[in-house]
């Protein structure tokens, strides 16, 4: 198995070095050169499997001769033993077809531990093996920062650098659980900015390489190829508890940076039938308007009950691109530069029909997302967090034929944003127990300037040599 940039110009790596690496030198992702694909057998033995076995299966294709099966099975299985549900990803029902992919059981609450917890675990092996220590920079809108550093949290190869936008641009609990670590390898760094900014100055390290080299710069974004990879495993299990492959089912997926629907296309891609995958954005929205119009253009950012999904520019989209551009990545790098010079791009009508094809979108509102939230819990007496409503109103929106199980993946635990659902609801959920004293737990962060060399010396002068 060897991994390609979307960009064209990096060079082909394994696994090992995909991984590692994160962001091509080219400024691409990388994708699978070829995709591997399950038979309708191979897809109807997982049911029934436990969830690391189902992993295993699903996910070794990938993995070319990085790990062997015993090696990889272990890691499989500390990555999900501190999960809270013994199925890792329930499926539980809300209507008479209609589903909820509970993805929030792990250690943060939040889909993003679903592959995190593997990626900590993959990233351990690797470097205690080749005695490589790393630097890990992310940039996070809420989830991802506080899975990454419960993830890494104490590992003696990493040191972790995670920047979110400060100002009350993330919900007091995802912040609270990225700065009350108290690991000194873990570094949490609010930035005066938005999302944008730090998913830019992220990139920014990434395309530094003297800077990059210099401290062994790694990282757990959805731009690394194992955080889709992990979030495949899902979907099939969603998907044959519910009779795939002898039926198709279909999918809402809440989104911002488009990798979490994404895996849903690959998961497409290895044989698993899909009847359709909705892009369900907040009012946020540009993926839902390339759809509507076939143009992807930045617009103004909006603060939304749902943070986590507060994002102008989706780094994921152009895996997807890559795709519809039938795999040229000097096509994809134009439409990226296009993006970078005037802040928008138009996909070729023959791209533009393919995207159509595959997936449909909605948009939800402030208002919409609240009346989902409380219309999930009068009706199914459900609490669902904003960004799982904002799945729940796309999915009604792009409801299809009823008789195809229709899934929302809920990304979060509503415990993650009790104002926002509370003041939707009237009911305020309670964190789990192992968390009850969260808000008791002294904060720690560093607030920096939207300034590159501002935070690459902090970086440079905080981690581990």
């Amino acid at each position: 198995m060897r991994y390609v940039s979307t960009r064209g110009e990096a060079p082909v790596l394994g696994f090992e070095d995909a991984i590692l690496g994160g962001l091509a030198r080219d400024g691409g992702l990388y994708l699978p050169e070829e995709w591997p694909t399950l038979s309708e057998s191979e897809i109807a033995a997982l049911a029934g499997l436990p969830y690391e076995e189902a992993a295993f299966r699903i996910m070794r294709p990938y993995l070319g001769d990085a790990f062997t099966d015993d090696e990889f099975r272990a890691i499989l299985t500390r990555a999900y033993a501190r999960f809270g549900h013994a199925a890792v990803c329930p499926v539980v029902q809300t209507g008479p077809n209609d589903w909820l992919l509970e993805l929030h059981h792990g250690p943060t609450l939040a889909f993003k531990d679903v592959a995190m917890q593997l990626i900590g675990q993959l990233f351990e092996a690797l470097l205690a093996r080749r005695g490589q220590r790393v630097t890990i920079v992310g940039a996070t809108s809420g989830d991802t920062g506080s899975a990454a550093i419960e993830a890494f949290r104490g590992l003696p190869s990493a040191d972790v650098f995670i920047l979110f936008p400060d100002g009350g641009r993330v919900s007091e609990v995802q912040r609270r659980q990225m700065t009350t670590p108290t690991e000194a390898n873990v570094h949490a760094i609010a930035i005066d900015g938005n999302f944008d900014d730090c998913q830019g100055m992220l990139k920014a390290m990434f395309n530094d390489f003297a800077f990059r080299d210099e401290v062994g710069l790694a990282a757990v974004n959805s731009i690394n190829w194992a955080r889709v990879l992990a979030q495949v495993v899902y979907y099939f299990t969603a998907a044959v508890s519910l009779g795939a492959p002898h039926r198709p089912v279909s999918f809402s997926v809440p989104t911002g940076n488009f990798g979490d629907i994404f895996a849903g296309q690959v998961a497409r891609h290895m044989g698993l039938p899909i009847d359709r995958l909705v892009i369900a954005t907040n009012e946020n929205d540009i993926l839902h308007r390339t759809l509507q119009t076939g143009t992807y253009e930045k617009q103004g950012l909006r603060a939304t009950i749902s943070p986590s999904m507060d994002i102008q520019v989706s780094s994921n989209f152009e895996r997807l691109l890559f795709e519809l551009y039938g795999r040229d990545g000097a096509a994809v790098a134009a439409a990226m530069g296009e993006l970078s010079a005037q802040g928008r791009f138009t996909l070729p009508q023959g791209a533009l029909t393919t995207l159509r094809e595959g997936f449909a979108s909605a948009r939800a509102d402030e208002a919409a997302a609240k009346a989902a939230i409380r219309g999930t819990l009068e009706r199914a007496g459900h609490v669902v967090c904003p960004h799982t409503a904002c799945g729940i109103v796309a999915a009604a929106a792009e409801r299809g034929d009823p008789a195809v199980p229709l899934v929302t993946l809920a990304t979060a635990h509503a415990a993650k944003f009790p104002d926002a659902v509370e003041a939707a609801c009237g009911v305020r959920p309670p964190l789990p127990s192992r968390m009850s004293d969260l808000y008791d737990r002294e904060e720690r962060m560093t607030r920096l300037p939207n300034d590159l060399a501002a935070v690459e010396a902090f970086v440079k002068e905080k981690r581990t040599v």
